[in-house]
């Protein structure tokens, strides 16, 4: 299949197109606030490069979330526009896939864990979190079915598991600091090797079902909580 994936809920950039013959064209830059600006040349120079075009391709794959609230809202705009305007307007399917388990994916691919508790920096002091098993006779990922999000302090790691995402260095010392740690991002690349097995699960939607999923209802905290969550945290409080 042609397939073209990309994710936006972090500071990285991440788009990869997928040719027919499973060839995998991947780019990875600056995310954040210029990803709104840079992703769809990127999409553009990218399928370019890889002989695709929105007229061969067969589904887009996104990272719909958690994450960044402004990241999330470009990933689902940009696969809802281009589903809708593919195939010269007839559309293509979107396959929208959890961060998380993309992060526990990237895990796997780079370092070979099994066992993930994959974590986002969800800022505000906060992480998202879920734990997530590969189940290898199934040839793929069970996680969680509600994705935590709390101080770095309340995530659990079980034992022999493997916390991976990008949540280790800014909370160094309080995300359960006797675990093994590896600095994962949930990429495009990760999406695709995920695809099959949601395509296969009936995971393909619609464009106008590119949505992203929220764990937060909030983006910044009112004054009053600032101070109420510095005093919370304040030593001997």
């Amino acid at each position: 299949m042609n397939l073209l994936a990309f994710d936006t809920s972090t500071d990285m950039l991440s788009i990869a197109v997928q040719g027919n013959d499973g060839t995998v064209w991947e780019h990875q830059g600056p995310g954040g606030a210029q990803a709104s600006a840079t992703l769809i040349p990127t999409i553009c120079s990218l399928t370019a490069q890889a002989g695709c075009s929105f007229e061969t391709l067969d589904a887009i794959v996104f990272g719909r979330g958690p994450g960044s609230f402004t990241g999330l809202r470009t990933a689902c705009a940009v696969a809802q526009g281009l589903a809708f305007g593919a195939r010269a307007g007839l559309g293509i399917p979107v396959l929208p896939v959890d961060t998380l388990v993309a992060v526990a994916e990237d895990a796997r691919h780079r370092f070979g864990a099994q066992r993930v508790v994959a974590v986002l920096d969800a800022r505000m002091d906060e992480v998202y979190h879920a734990r997530c098993e590969w189940q290898a006779a199934l040839g793929r990922w069970v996680s969680d079915t509600d994705f935590g999000l709390s101080s770095p302090e309340q995530v659990q790691v079980p034992e022999g598991w493997t916390v991976a995402g990008n949540a280790q260095p800014p909370y160094r010392g309080r995300l359960a600091p006797g675990a093994t740690h590896v600095h994962v991002l949930p990429t495009a690349a990760a999406l695709l090797r995920l695809a099959p097995g949601l395509l296969d699960a009936g995971g393909a939607v619609p464009a106008s079902g590119a949505l992203p999923r929220y764990i937060r209802d909030k983006v910044a905290y009112t004054t009053a909580e600032r101070a109420a969550l510095r005093a919370a945290t304040a030593p001997g409080a």
